[in-house]
């Protein structure tokens, strides 16, 4: 047993990348099978894996490979520094030390806001290179146990999970009659989540001390403001941390689970489902991502409307409560928007048959828009056309392949016709003042073949250059990277 044999690190050894790799993954393996296996089991021992060598590692080449390895905390080191300045087998080695001397103490994060459409600020809290190691390290011990638990309707920071599944899943339900939908959002999930009820979560699970000591120590660090002051974080995970999206993940899947739970037990099977309707009751299902879900029902409206007060219900004790805006019911005929997608059932063209349609929405077509707009301001007219057509055709690319499972060729040739009238433009205003540039012009001088832009042997190519294909639909057959067999597939 685990807490019977705990592991044995050894003289400080540090082993390259590849070989952690393998270590953390053979360990993460046995813990997730171990969680499988007994769904009451308590860990303890768990800490002397946080400041393993081989965790540790794992840890620093997450966060020196992550895109924000550039970004400093509060002491203004970033990973860059940390390499030059103290080497990587140093700073690793005084980490470890202080967590196995108990001296290891989290610092503040450092508050940085970031536009969100409509005008609003969303608040990230940057931790130091040091904590961000250790949370990636803590994270690495504590997923494999979590996952084991997890249920099949969430999808948001999962392994081996991700958006697409979660509109699949919503598809798939709004396909097979459930046609209401009630469309909900946590107001400030992340501010507001409950530090005493997410650690009783987490207890549940672990009773090593040392680590749910200093999973608590994350969480009371405190943020360091744009203006410079210190504030206590008496609730929530600030938006920024390698381990804030797993500990969200462990407080919201309260509402997984009385959901699933409800499902299995009544309306688990064709004839529980077909009961309940012959009564007059509605069935249902939940597809959660991180703090944005919907409950698909089958049913009438009036059911969809009672769960909401619910749901309020179930995330009470956690410390969270719904968005009375952004929370509401409607019907498949009507259409919303999930995860940047808007789906929508509507008469199949040429058929009286209605299918349920998937495509970008009108809030993320607009957002490509505003990208190719900023990226062919007057402000860029001192680049060359060729670094501009690289510049966009990355970004649409990039976006294209996010909505490649929906209906979107139309949108992207719509978006496609939108750059290329940008481009035209910005070409017409960079040559304004040696020459006037006509149409003709134009086509002479920048394009290789009838109206294609190209430059200096780059071809700008757009959203349309990415397939658009259908998404296979997993079901709940999804399974963990250190599960060796795929789960079975749930009815309904």
């Amino acid at each position: 047993m685990f807490e019977e044999a705990p592991v044995n690190t050894g003289a400080v050894q540090w082993p390259d990348a590849d070989s952690a790799f393998w270590t953390v993954r053979s360990m993460q393996i046995k813990l997730h099978r171990w969680a499988k296996e007994d769904s009451f089991r308590q860990f303890g021992d768990l800490f002397n894996l946080v400041y393993d060598p081989a965790f540790l590692v794992h840890a620093w080449k997450r966060v020196s490979s992550n895109a924000g390895a550039r970004t400093p905390g509060v002491d203004r080191a970033t990973v860059a520094w940390v390499e030059s300045r103290i080497g990587v087998e140093a700073f690793l080695g005084r980490v470890r030390d202080l967590l196995k001397s108990g001296e290891f103490e989290p610092v503040e994060v450092r508050q940085v806001q970031i536009p969100k459409a409509g005008g609003k600020l969303r608040k990230l809290g940057i931790p130091t290179v040091a904590d961000r190691v250790v949370q990636a390290s803590l994270k690495a011990v504590l997923e494999p146990i979590f996952e084991a638990d997890f249920k099949p309707c969430s999808y948001g920071f999962r392994p081996n999970r991700r958006a697409q599944d979660a509109i699949a899943e919503i598809h798939f339900l709004a396909s097979h009659w459930h046609e209401w939908v009630l469309e909900a959002d946590i107001q400030a999930c992340f501010d507001e989540i409950g530090h005493t009820p997410l650690m009783e979560r987490i207890r549940h699970r672990i009773k090593d001390k040392r680590v749910l000591g200093l999973v608590k120590a994350f969480l009371k660090a405190g943020v360091m403001t744009t203006a410079g002051h210190r504030e206590e974080t008496l609730s929530g995970t600030p938006q920024g941390g390698i381990l804030s999206p797993l500990l969200a993940n462990i407080a919201l899947s309260t509402l997984d689970e009385h959901f699933d739970e409800q499902r299995r037990e009544q309306m688990g099977t064709d004839q529980q489902r077909a009961k309940r309707k012959r009564d007059g009751l509605g069935n249902w299902k939940i597809v959660r991502y991180a703090d944005d879900f919907v409950v698909m029902v089958s049913g009438e409206r009036r059911h969809a409307e009672a769960l909401r007060e619910e749901v309020a219900e179930v995330l009470a004790p956690m410390g969270l409560r719904l968005s009375p805006e952004k929370t509401r019911v409607v019907h498949i005929d009507e259409g919303f928007d999930f995860l940047g997608f808007h789906i929508h059932r509507r008469r199949k063209r040429g058929t009286q048959k209605r299918c349920v349609y998937t495509t970008p929405s009108k809030k993320a077509v607009q957002s490509a828009k505003d990208k190719v707009r900023h990226k062919t301001r007057r402000s860029t007219l001192h680049m060359s056309l060729g670094e501009l057509i690289i510049s966009l055709n990355r970004t649409l690319r990039g976006w294209a392949t996010y909505f490649r499972h929906g209906v979107s060729s139309r949108v992207f040739q719509q978006l496609d016709s939108h750059a290329w009238w940008r481009i035209v433009s910005w070409i017409r205003t960079k040559y304004k003042g040696k020459s006037r540039v006509s149409m003709k012009e134009v086509r002479r001088r920048f394009c290789d073949r009838g109206w294609r832009i190209a430059h200096a042997g780059v071809v700008f190519t757009g959203a349309s250059s990415v397939a658009v294909t259908r998404y296979r639909y997993r079901g709940s057959t999804i399974a963990a990277p250190w599960t060796t067999k795929p789960a079975a597939a749930s009815s309904g």
